[in-house]
């Protein structure tokens, strides 16, 4: 055993995962705290306010993170062409990305005008609370260009492992946000009182802020002349029809991901307000975990990349445990305080002084057990995932996250609010199961090894 640990200690890629991945959970973070605030300044103005952020927020989030997800693949071609050493083909894979943002930005208009009212007529909440819905979704739309142009600008920092740049980028978006997001919620410091609108409009001010400390450096003069940004400003069709082939099934994968905890809010939604709130505090207490996983997987998925890029998959697996330690460290403390220390916890989101206090306190705290089980799940999902998408290995996810979705998401919590009188807290168990699913599969996959011989840049 003393043997084991010595050769890992020796293999380990503990530092180069840090330095890859410890700045993209930070600025994840930043967003975290930002989001994080915002619940808690909504909840603070209104019951009807947070009931209708999340469901809301959430939605857009998805369409948000479909199209940005096309985009950010180029990350992956960026990493694998490092690795390979064609430097050559990285400032065309910037623009693919460019182009596709610009494409997206058109798409949200349309949504915006065209979906928004069906959307949220179809989900059946109230109609105040429906009203506030309609009224953050389309903001965050209308603004989601620059949510996508985050997404491409930071793939052309994070495939090349330089992580640091996208962090500064999201604490300042933060720094703008928070006190913004005050003032226009509440009506302070010679803003007017704007409620949830004015939430979404400091969101996406914060957005504008990330995408102007982001896109001066890639198109400095440093980067402008080694990777001939100028020269290499066309479509070019090999690397579009690459990045839509792996983009979109990868893109959709995530999408799926979100779009099952998108359901799961919009239907509990129908088991009253007091479990639809609930439901949305422990939702967005459940951050505090999921973004620094995220953030954890984008630098694996980098990592993976580069070393597949150079003809190394065992530097990728090394790198996926080693990012798999550290993850389960952070988590196993987040676990113990969401277990122990829950009341408290929820309390942030809560009027002392509000009607339904205790009621919301006892459900929302409970609930934040099945969180902790969850959690726990994800760590093995995002990151044996993150490898399979650097590897190009989209189809499958997208296959794995569907079934799951359908099978353990959709068809339960359809028949069972339904049908079968399921209450809030079988609900919740569906989402244990769900991860847990997801988990053994993309395990199973990871450990098959076929993801080693796959590369997204083919013959180049």
């Amino acid at each position: 055993m003393l043997i084991i640990l010595q050769n890992w200690r020796q293999k380990s890629r503990y530092r180069d995962v840090s330095r890859v991945c410890i700045p993209l959970v930070t600025g994840m973070a930043a967003t975290t705290v930002m989001e994080f605030t915002d619940r808690i300044f909504l909840s603070h103005y209104s019951v009807n306010a947070i009931s209708a952020v999340v469901p809301a927020g959430v939605t857009a989030f998805l369409v948000l993170v479909f199209l940005g997800g096309i985009a950010s693949y180029i990350s992956v071609f960026v990493a694998q062409y490092s690795g390979a050493g064609r430097l050559d083909k990285i400032g065309a894979t910037l623009w693919q990305g460019v182009f596709l943002t610009l494409l997206s930005g058109g798409i949200l208009l349309l949504i915006a005008a065209f979906v928004t009212k069906p959307l949220f007529g179809f989900v059946g909440h109230g109609p105040e609370i429906q009203a506030l819905e309609e009224q953050y979704f389309t903001i965050l739309c209308r603004g989601g260009i620059l949510h996508v142009a985050i997404q491409t600008l930071s793939g052309f920092f994070t495939g090349r492992g330089m992580t640091r740049p996208v962090m500064i980028a999201n604490i300042l978006g933060m720094v703008v946000n928070i006190p913004l997001n005050y003032a226009l919620i509440y009506g302070v410091w010679g803003m007017p009182e704007l409620g949830i609108v004015g939430a979404g409009i400091a969101t996406v001010v914060s957005w504008g802020v990330t995408v102007l400390c982001l896109a001066p450096p890639i198109f400095g003069k440093r980067f402008r002349q080694e990777f001939k940004l100028f020269e290499t400003m066309k479509i070019d069709t090999k690397i579009m029809a690459r990045i839509l082939k792996f983009g979109i099934p990868g893109a959709l994968q995530f999408s799926l991901d979100v779009f099952a905890f998108t359901f799961f809010i919009l239907i509990v939604g129908r088991l009253g307000t007091m479990p639809l709130a609930a439901s949305n505090i422990v939702v967005s207490i459940s951050s505090l975990a999921f973004m620094p996983a995220l953030g954890f997987s984008f630098g694996i998925s980098s990592m993976a990349a580069q070393a597949l890029g150079r003809g190394k998959p065992e530097e990728a697996r090394t790198a996926a445990w080693s990012g798999i330690h550290i993850l389960m460290c952070y988590t196993l403390l987040l676990d113990v305080s969401l277990i122990f220390f829950s009341e408290p916890i929820v309390a942030l989101f809560l009027d002392v002084e509000a009607e339904n206090y205790h009621e919301l306190l006892s459900m929302a705290s409970l609930l934040l057990k099945f969180v902790a089980a969850y959690i726990l799940l994800d760590v093995f999902y995002m990151i044996f995932a993150a490898v399979l998408k650097g590897a190009g290995d989209t189809r499958f996810l997208l296959l794995a996250i569907f079934g799951a979705t359908v099978c353990i998401m959709l068809a339960p919590l359809l028949i069972g609010i339904n049908y079968l009188g399921m209450d809030v807290y079988a609900a919740w168990g569906c989402v244990v199961l769900f991860i847990g699913s997801l988990a053994l599969m993309i395990s199973l996959r990871y450990r098959g090894g076929k993801w080693e011989k796959m590369l997204v840049i083919g013959d180049d």
